[in-house]
């Protein structure tokens, strides 16, 4: 067996056991709750975080990031340089938690097979969001009212595909692009999904950035690396500035 297939067969065999251990922790918890076990909620909520600790690290070691060089480290944040990518992208009205989950629903369906051909397409990580003006085609009558912006969110694509291999999204709404490859200023932080938790640490980024006497150029974007199951403490989090 050459060393590059044992350690896929090695990486399998983890993915299988800790999923095997995941199971297992579950299953106590739920023979607890239906059969009136005396499960405390702080009980529950530790066999659950047992279970998401076995399967998270493998789970991270299996999903794709998009390749980047970090460039420069700074007390706050560090610049990387990405490079190009292709997205699977769809822009939603709406405040940005509302369209982050429209959005994620949308493109998840595109990657689980919603295109021609029905494919499936492994997952990524991060799901990124910023937010981008939304214009709507001229009805009757013309009304007046704050509305404003939406939000761009995007699935980054496996780097074995390019836009002529990906399946065409069925879905009229998603749409497929190539990302130029561009300097970011990043910011990592665990946490809810709150707002006050972006703003803090967005501001956070914002000053640091300012500081180093670097410039800025469009939106922030909002990258989510985990699936809502995952505890809050755990979560990896970040906000990208693209730099000038």
């Amino acid at each position: 067996m050459s060393g590059a297939r044992a350690r896929v067969t090695l990486a399998r065999t983890g993915v299988v056991s800790a999923q095997a251990g995941a199971r297992g922790v579950v299953s106590i918890a739920c023979k607890a709750i239906v059969h009136g076990g005396p499960l405390s909620m702080p009980r529950l909520a530790a066999l659950l975080t047992t279970a998401v600790l076995l399967v998270l690290p493998t789970m991270a070691a299996a999903i794709e990031e998009p390749a980047y060089e970090v460039l420069q480290r700074h007390e706050t944040f560090e610049v990387r340089q990405y490079a190009p990518t292709v997205v699977a992208e769809v822009v939603v009205p709406g405040p940005a938690e509302e369209a982050g989950n429209r959005g994620f629903r949308l493109l998840a369906d595109y990657i689980f097979g919603n295109n021609r051909g029905e494919r499936k397409i492994a997952m990524t990580a991060p799901v990124t969001q910023a937010a981008e003006p939304v214009k709507f085609a001229m009805t009757a009558p013309v009304t007046q009212a704050p509305e404003g912006s939406g939000h761009a969110v995007r699935f980054v694509m496996p780097r074995a595909y390019d836009l002529a291999s990906l399946p065409e999204p069925v879905d009229p709404r998603v749409r497929l692009r190539e990302v130029p490859g561009e300097r970011y200023a990043v910011i990592r932080y665990s946490g809810r999904w709150t707002d006050e938790n972006y703003a803090t640490h967005l501001a956070r980024l914002q000053q640091g950035v300012q500081a180093a006497g670097l410039a800025t150029a469009g939106s922030p974007v909002y990258a989510r690396y985990d699936p809502p199951w995952v505890p809050w403490f755990l979560r990896r989090n970040e906000i990208w500035l693209r730099l000038a």
